[in-house]
């Protein structure tokens, strides 16, 4: 069976990002999938350091993203780029974790400007072979979206609900027999 890990690069409790990565799976799990979400918020991840192997629970985050047929990528705006908890999580990742992997990605912003942010997140995710899809999401003024913990936005919603189906797709392509 096909599985959809969403990671969230938020490390805010009521996060844009996360809810804005649950409408994806959400929408994933009605395709059949399995979907899971991993936030980084809520893990143990000491930075990144090249020289030992494994810290915290790196071991257990990168085996997730192995496991999983498609992996969609969330992350704040932060300064026009992602969040410094994404970059420390993906520095983790190897071209082994994310090889054959269908790829979406989602990036809120608090202002107006997302594309840079997911310009470089497609880029690391190059890096380490992952397969992004054409469909990705930037939501613009994402407070503005969300009436709580409900997207109001119905064509935000559209968008995050397309990419789940996009991420299916591409990993059912990639992986035909799973």
């Amino acid at each position: 069976m096909i599985t959809v890990l969403a990671v969230s690069g938020s490390r805010r409790e009521r996060s844009y990002t996360k809810k804005s990565l649950q409408v994806v799976l959400d929408a994933a799990g009605e395709t059949g999938v399995e979907t899971q979400l991993l936030d980084l918020g809520a893990v143990d991840l000491p930075l990144y350091d090249p020289d030992r192997d494994e810290q915290g629970d790196s071991a257990e985050l990168t085996r997730r993203v192995r496991g999983a047929e498609a992996v969609v990528l969330g992350s704040p705006v932060y300064h026009g780029s992602y969040s410094s908890t994404f970059r420390n999580f993906h520095d983790y990742c190897s071209k082994d974790d994310y090889r054959n992997t269908a790829v979406g990605l989602v990036a809120t912003a608090g202002g107006g400007s997302y594309g840079p942010t997911l310009e470089h997140m497609r880029s690391t995710v190059r890096g380490v072979y992952g397969h992004t899809v054409p469909e990705q999401v930037g939501v613009r003024n994402a407070s503005k979206k969300y009436d709580g913990d409900r997207l109001a936005d119905a064509d935000t919603r559209r968008r995050l609900e397309e990419l789940g189906v996009a991420v299916v797709e591409e990993a059912r392509r990639l992986h035909p027999d799973s």
